[in-house]
């Protein structure tokens, strides 16, 4: 085995960031309210996102520190609800934010792999019915091409919609998430609409510009016990796997310039029991398995489309694992390309501590703390300077 692994020369290095859980204040959207109406005896949210790391603001002083750990892109997003604030209105004042934000990245060398809708939604689209309105395709289509319009030029790929399935499941399955919902059947029918929306953004940002259109997929791997599996595990396990990738996917195919891949675990089954292992984990108790990563890069392969992992990261507060994951994540990488994967990219989840959704701010998947006690103060982890040296060099050591 090599004792290193090289990158091409045109990978890109990132990080990876998202408007409501960064940028602080985003009043105007379905998570907000749903933060501000918790009662004593709802469990989640832990807490509301307030000032989140106050990014909208602050944006620049953290993309110099991208610059200064040698990235070369960032994967973000906007905030739909800022962009458009009611049904027929286009907030110009908000465009133009973007756009000096955007311009800031652009100086400091960072490409820009922008995501136009990660879990959140205006409040006015919420009322209509959201996800499983019959309109909103169509809605989410002309957002779509306002922003190709106004944001093509500074950009250099659209991401459409960030893990639809994650979203389906937590929103509408399981109902955590607002519109907090407990309808497998209307949890289905949101999967076939984001389906559609994605194609129809697809199209609509295709007649405005040439720049690269994909989705950033969650796909969680499913294994069985290697020392005690059996049939139905294993058939289980398959089962899975194609309903993480294939059901979405295949649909898609034609309408997809990249596959953006968000990986953070492998389950494991035995006797249609999660059994994972439990020596190396995450604050969060996710399985840390980069072979996982690999089996899902060479399943992937079959698409024949580029391929950029758009997150990949672990909560880890004292920054005890961050630098073997990833080590041990980016080995997995190079070894995926060996074997003919178009594997043009990696996004670290996450570029600072965050607004972890529903869990609040206690899981930090951050390179970069931010210290709540001291005016949201950015301290690099050291982790984040190994993640740096593998930049600048372009390769991974083995040991």
């Amino acid at each position: 085995m090599s004792d290193q692994y090289s990158f091409p020369d045109s990978f890109l290095w990132g990080t990876a960031i998202a408007a409501h859980q960064v940028e602080g204040n985003n009043k105007n959207n379905d998570w907000w309210r749903w933060e501000q109406s918790k009662t004593p005896d709802r469990k989640y949210p832990l807490e509301p996102s307030n000032e989140a790391c106050d990014f909208y603001n602050r944006y620049e002083e953290d993309f110099d520190i991208c610059q200064e750990f040698n990235t070369n892109a960032i994967r973000l997003s906007v905030e739909w609800a800022r962009i458009q604030p009611k049904i027929d209105v286009y907030d110009q004042t908000a465009i133009d934010h973007y756009k000096k934000m955007f311009m800031a990245a652009r100086e400091r060398g960072l490409q820009i792999f922008l995501t136009l809708h990660h879990f959140t939604s205006p409040v006015w689209f919420a009322d209509r019915g959201g996800w499983h309105a019959r309109d909103a395709v169509a809605i989410f289509r002309q957002y779509a091409q306002v922003c190709a319009e106004e944001f093509s030029d500074y950009v250099d790929a659209f991401i459409t919609i960030n893990e639809p399935q994650v979203y389906a499941l937590k929103s509408y399955t399981d109902g955590t998430w607002p519109p907090n919902l407990r309808n497998p059947w209307l949890s289905y029918y949101v999967q076939i609409n984001l389906m559609r929306a994605h194609r129809s953004a697809y199209d609509a940002i295709k007649t405005i510009c040439d720049t690269p259109v994909g989705l950033a997929k969650n796909i969680v791997w499913y294994d069985t016990n290697p020392f005690a599996s059996n049939l139905i595990d294993r058939a289980a396990a398959r089962f899975l796997n194609y309903l993480n990738d294939d059901f979405f996917l295949l649909p898609l195919m034609g309408k997809i310039d990249f596959l953006g891949l968000n990986y953070y675990f492998t389950q494991r089954l035995h006797y249609l029991r999660i059994d994972n292992p439990n020596d190396y984990v995450s604050d969060m108790g996710w399985w840390i398995n980069p072979g996982g990563l690999g089996e899902i890069l060479q399943k992937l392969k079959k698409y024949k489309v580029p391929i950029y992992i758009t997150e990949n990261g672990l909560a880890d507060a004292t920054d005890r694992y961050r630098e073997h994951f990833l080590r041990d994540m980016l080995i997995a990488c190079g070894q995926a390309i060996l074997s003919g994967v178009d594997l043009r990219g990696y996004f670290h989840w996450s570029l600072m501590d965050n607004y972890e959704w529903h869990e609040g701010f206690w899981p930090r998947f951050g390179l970069v703390e931010i210290d709540r006690e001291h005016n949201l103060a950015r301290k690099p982890r050291q982790s984040f300077y190994y993640y740096a040296k593998v930049c600048q060099n372009n390769t991974v050591e083995v040991n």
